[in-house]
């Protein structure tokens, strides 16, 4: 008998109970693919959500069916899998409509599928890739209105198949999907999620579980016994945490553990050993770097690998190299260390052939940092540096002193250009203990096997100090293979924290002991003093003080490089002394010649820092000759090329000398301007001494606006900033200056005039610069006049003049010398004038103090006799 005909099904999606959150793009970029090509296939790692984003983008298409192969056991059954999901099964039995045999399913579903038009999702095909790929490959040559969406966790590789990576979720959709989800289990979570403490966990729990939606739903879902601050304390035990999916869905996606565990299962072993090899890598890594750490046929696993959504490519932008960086996701990442830890000795090879890697990388590019091809090579240990990092842990935690050394000596120079110093010091000095506990074993050389002695390294021994240790051998013995390494690493140690920490805290009696031994290894000269960083020593010299022993330092130190150095030392060592010369009494004889070498030399060695130095240098120059066009051209030309170079902690600096510059030229929006851009950088980079820098000119120029109390808050400020930094005797001088000059503006010139004679007495006795002695010299004859001692007045503008060897004062100097010098024409008439004026020239610096001390007595009036 002819039975009725079922009515035509119109596909088997099932309506979703949770809703959709973001991939609004991507949705849209799947349903034209669609129209576009016959196969798509949405690649990703396990619970990216392909599955989700398959069904939503086929929602509200016409005949499109699901079929399910996660749950099958064999490639074979994937055919009968589509046939059920299509519902061929009862068709055949309540119609004689098809022919075909039923016991051959792949030609049920040719003769159902040829003459109809349909959309197959073909979902978790990764098990089954095979069987897939050649079905979706029969199916789509002999049905011409057939398309397929697959997704999987590597391409089905079949001739027009287009592969969509599913990528992560982005911050704010992570975050929409968590608050979502969240609001399913706890009716309060909009007013949980609201508070500050609790968004800022909510983005890290986003952060960490790479934006993959399951591994979100699975956090969201802890939100019945956790808050959000607890999930995200709890997420490097992950596995445990994210257990409390729907009970619905497949078993494997139950977990977290279940879904990374079934991408495990379906690895060979050549792939499981490089996926255990490569999670010795922290933050990425490229081809070169993997074949140096893994074993096998590297490039064909990693790629094995990417194929599987288990290591994610990029191109590589940073390093310029232009090659592909490959990374594992944070949770990848965590359950390949664990399956590490299940073969211990794969991984001591894997981490040592890590550490091998990272010491070659860091001495190749140590010396190119300094050089014109620079740049990449910046960015590429920029790129490296957490696997640098990483490398220098397990160094230290295995007890290996030469690889901990050699890394950290060929990574100081970076750390310093890129203002990674507070860091650098933290490393060296893990490393100097570590040397130390060795020593207090009674190392002769280093073991064969470092982490033969790391159980004994873990001891209390740890503890001892690297300096009281030092200072107690009487010689640290000359003929161990490590004595210059050590050596050399106490010197970067002394360099790096020279910039990071109080210099008083470098200057008690037990760190004079130390440099003194240090500068007695490096002073006798050699090669070992002629590069970094031995070349640093004459720093030592000028911690301790004492100046004309810092100028014959530096002499010597600059001859040495010259014989045993090259173009870069012997520059850095000649900008070292032309700073400290303008800094000093007399200090610009000879300087334009030191200059004029510098220019060539910097030139010849094309590095930008170096370059940098050199404008900087001829920029001070220019300023303390007033020359302020010329010095603001040398401190811009400075500040691209700090810039280019990544020099963050020289560019606010540079910025505040602009500031200064523009300020002494009267231009005063454009300081402003210049002096907010610096204060900006110093912060942003933690450059303390820059933010009193730009303090101090703050306060000079309220002082000028006759807000007394704004500049007495910008002293105050200025000087907690130094208190914090390394501020040079110059800088000290003027912030004393100010600070007496907010006094006059506040209680009379009465009052500003001791201060400001004290600060002149310190300035001489520290040496400072002719311009510095000047100019407090001309705020001492603006408080003279106004106090009516217009003879002793005209002495300090004479002297002053004479310091500044005929070059014209800058802003405000000038304003109020030529405002003291008309009211002592005034007073005086012009033949006193000229007589006093004379008598001033010839004033040595000891002359100006004892004429100053002399007024500021006639202040106090006669002592009570």
């Amino acid at each position: 008998p002819h039975h009725p005909q079922p009515p035509e099904r119109t596909g088997n999606l099932r309506p979703r109970l949770t809703s959709f959150v973001g991939r609004e793009l991507e949705l849209d970029a799947i349903r034209s693919e669609l129209h576009r090509a016959r196969l798509v296939t949405l690649t990703g790692p396990g619970g990216s959500g392909k599955t989700r984003l398959a069904e939503e983008a086929a929602a509200g298409l016409p005949q499109a069916w699901l079929v399910e192969l996660a749950p099958l056991d064999r490639p074979e059954a994937v055919p009968g899998a589509v046939v059920n999901a299509l519902g061929l099964r009862e068709t055949v039995l309540m119609t004689n409509e098809l022919t075909a045999p039923q016991d051959d399913p792949v030609a049920l579903l040719i003769e159902y599928c040829a003459p109809r038009s349909r959309l197959l999702i073909l979902d978790n095909c990764e098990h089954v890739i095979g069987a897939a790929a050649t079905l979706a490959e029969t199916l789509l040559t002999r049905c011409p209105g057939l398309t397929i969406l697959a997704t999987s966790r590597e391409p089905l590789g079949v001739p027009g198949e287009l592969v969509r990576p599913v990528e992560p979720l982005l911050p704010d959709q992570a975050h929409r999907l968590f608050a979502e989800r969240a609001a399913a289990v706890r009716p309060d979570a909009g007013a949980v999620l609201r508070d500050e403490r609790d968004q800022m966990a909510v983005a890290e729990i986003c952060r960490r579980l790479d934006g993959l939606p399951l591994a979100i739903e699975l956090a969201a879902a802890r939100l019945r016994l956790l808050t959000p601050r607890q999930i995200a304390d709890r997420l490097d035990d992950r596995f445990r945490l994210l257990t409390s999916g729907s009970r619905t869905v497949l078993p494997r996606q139950q977990t977290l553990r279940a879904v990374v565990d079934w991408s495990w299962e379906l690895l060979d072993e050549p792939e499981r050993t490089v996926l255990r090899e490569v999670s010795v890598f922290a933050g990425g890594w490229d081809l070169a770097a993997a074949e140096a750490v893994c074993t096998g046929p590297v490039a064909d696993l990693i790629g094995a690998l990417v194929d599987k959504s288990l290591v994610v490519a990029t191109p590589g932008e940073r390093d310029g190299s232009g090659g592909m960086r490959y990374r594992l996701l944070e949770t990848i990442h965590e359950y390949a260390v664990e399956r590490a830890a299940e073969a211990p000795e794969l991984r001591v090879a894997a981490e040592r052939r890590h550490r091998a890697w990272v010491r070659a990388l860091v001495e190749q590019a140590e010396p190119l940092l300094r050089s014109a091809g620079q740049l990449p090579w910046i960015a590429r240990l920029e790129t490296e540096l957490d696997n640098i990092r990483a490398a220098l842990d397990r160094a230290l935690t295995a007890g290996d002193e030469p690889d901990a050394t050699s890394i950290a000596l060929a990574m100081g120079w970076f750390w310093w250009l890129r203002n990674y110093r507070h860091e650098g010091t933290a490393w060296i000095d893990r490393t100097l203990r570590l040397g130390t506990a060795l020593a207090a074993l009674g190392d002769d050389a280093p073991a064969a096997s470092p982490d033969s002695r790391v159980a004994s390294i873990d001891s209390p021994v740890t503890s001892l100090d690297p300096i009281d240790a030092f200072l107690a051998t009487p010689e640290e013995e000359p003929h161990h293979p490590l004595h210059l390494a050590r050596m050399n690493l106490r010197l970067l140690h002394l360099f790096l924290k020279s910039d990071t920490e109080p210099i008083d805290a470098l200057l008690d009696e037990r760190m004079r002991r130390y440099m003194i031994r240090m500068r007695d290894f490096f002073e006798p000269g050699g090669p070992k003093s002629a590069r970094l960083p031995g070349l640093v020593w004459p720093l030592i010299a000028f911690f301790l003080g004492s100046s004309p022993d810092i100028r014959a330092a530096m002499d010597k130190a600059v001859a040495n490089c010259r014989v045993h150095g090259g173009d870069w030392e012997v520059g850095v060592l000649l900008m070292f002394r032309t700073h400290m010369v303008v800094d000093s009494p007399g200090g610009l004889e000879g300087i334009d010649d030191d200059l004029a070498e510098l220019r060539t030399l910097s030139r010849r060695v094309g590095d930008r820092w170096m370059r940098a130095q050199v404008c900087s240098a001829a920029g001070e120059t220019a300023m303390s000759r007033s020359r302020f066009e010329e010095a603001k051209g040398e401190y811009e030309e400075a500040l691209r090329l700090a810039y280019e170079v990544g020099a963050y902690a020289e560019t606010p600096f540079l910025v505040a000398r602009l500031a200064e510059i523009a300020y002494r030229s009267g231009d005063r929006t454009a300081a402003r301007t210049a002096l907010d851009e610096a204060s900006a950088a110093a912060d942003r980079h933690g450059v303390t001494d820059s933010r009193a820098f730009v303090l101090l000119v703050r306060a000079q120029m309220a002082l000028d606006d006759k807000e007394t109390a704004r500049a007495r808050e910008m002293c105050e400020a200025a000087r907690a900033e130094i208190a914090r930094g390394t501020p040079p005797p110059q800088f000290i001088a003027m912030l004393n200056a100010v600070d007496a000059l907010v006094v006059t503006a506040e209680s009379g010139p009465e009052h500003g005039l001791p201060l400001l004679a004290d600060t002149l007495r310190v300035a001489v006795e520290n040496r400072c610069a002719d311009v510095i002695t000047a100019s407090l010299t001309d705020a001492a004859a603006d408080l003279l006049t106004r106090l009516g001692d217009h003879p002793c007045a005209v002495r300090m503008l004479a002297a002053s003049e004479h310091w500044r060897r005929g070059h014209p004062r800058p802003l405000p100097e000038r304003a109020h010398a030529e405002r003291a010098e008309a009211a002592a024409r005034t007073a005086l008439g012009a033949e006193r004038f000229s007589d006093e004026h004379t008598r001033g020239a010839a004033l040595t610096p000891d002359d100006v103090l004892r004429d100053l001390a002399e007024a500021v007595r006639d202040l106090r009036g006669p002592t009570p006799g």
